[in-house]
């Protein structure tokens, strides 16, 4: 076989199911490391007006008047979440990555395609996780009085039907939008920019980073939409009356105008402490689990 034979076959994509099983098995592995910071940013998101508490103070507060349990409440949700989420988040972003590229007939990523690409990815994944992302919200609230997912779910059918669960999908679909280009887009340009690794151990390294650059950009740039989907999940419906958060961008005005521009940001820190290395995380994990898949399947994927 040639030289470009060769090369032509080493280059085979894995097939979807192993991009699929790689987020997966990321993604909880990020969420059993993180979580209680997820809480704690969920808290802070909900208080209206000036903030009382800052990060530490939260979690303090969480502990000393709910206990350590506290900081788990609401787990379920997103444990059941994680691995579709993220299995969708990569394999989507693996599809339209070869969408993108046959479409613009180019041969490689570039900045360009890959923000569009992790954009993509982000809208796919957002309808996945709407109805586990609100019981997780309605669990994690301070005021909660639900007795689990199972009553989450329950009382939002009997009360607003199945499309009850889809409350703050728009919102939801602009925060993964926004965190997946970030993400995906800075990526592919902190590996374009790192030294080119020449062993597995330094590959798995630039990966940590770029993962985690990548998920400090995408929480910068995403977390005023995340502020206003916690507040749009969070809130109680009145019959009758409009809700105050309804729609994104309007609700990011409303925020701004009443609490000022902080407030767009509040949660930023656990958010961000969990993100930002998380995301170096996930991409760590799914790099070495693909790693796995090409040695178990042998040519022509290695």
């Amino acid at each position: 076989m040639s030289a470009a034979a060769s090369e032509k076959v080493q280059k085979k994509p894995l097939p979807f199911i192993a991009n699929f099983t790689a987020g997966a098995i990321a993604g909880v592995s990020e969420i059993l490391t993180f979580y209680p910071l997820d809480v704690v940013k969920t808290r802070m998101q909900l208080e209206t007006g000036k903030s009382k508490n800052g990060l530490v103070g939260t979690f303090r507060s969480i502990i000393r008047e709910e206990g350590f349990g506290r900081l788990y409440r609401g787990l379920v949700p997103p444990l059941l979440l994680e691995a579709p989420k993220r299995a969708t988040k990569f394999a989507a972003n693996d599809f339209w990555g070869k969408k993108y590229l046959k479409l613009t007939g180019q041969s490689k990523m570039d900045q360009k395609l890959a923000i569009l690409t992790g954009s993509s990815a982000g809208a796919t994944e957002s309808f996945v996780v709407v109805p586990f992302e609100l019981v997780k919200i309605k669990l994690q609230d301070k005021s909660s009085t639900f007795a689990g997912p199972m009553d989450v779910l329950k009382q939002i059918i009997k009360k607003d039907g199945l499309l009850g669960l889809y409350v703050g999908m728009e919102s939801t679909f602009w925060r993964h939008l926004w965190w997946n280009a970030g993400y995906f887009g800075c990526i592919f340009k902190v590996r374009e920019l790192l030294p080119k690794p020449e062993t597995k151990k330094a590959r798995l390294l630039n990966d940590l980073m770029a993962g985690s650059v990548g998920g400090f950009v995408g929480t910068a740039v995403n977390t005023p939409f995340d502020v206003v989907k916690s507040r749009i999940q969070g809130a109680t419906k009145a019959p009758g009356v409009v809700p105050k958060y309804n729609w994104t961008y309007p609700a990011l005005v409303t925020i701004f105008r009443e609490e000022g521009p902080t407030a767009l940001y509040k949660g930023f820190l656990p958010k961000v402490l969990r993100l930002a290395p998380g995301g170096g995380v996930l991409l760590l994990v799914v790099e070495f689990t693909l790693g796995v898949f090409r040695k178990a399947l042998g040519p022509p994927y290695i």
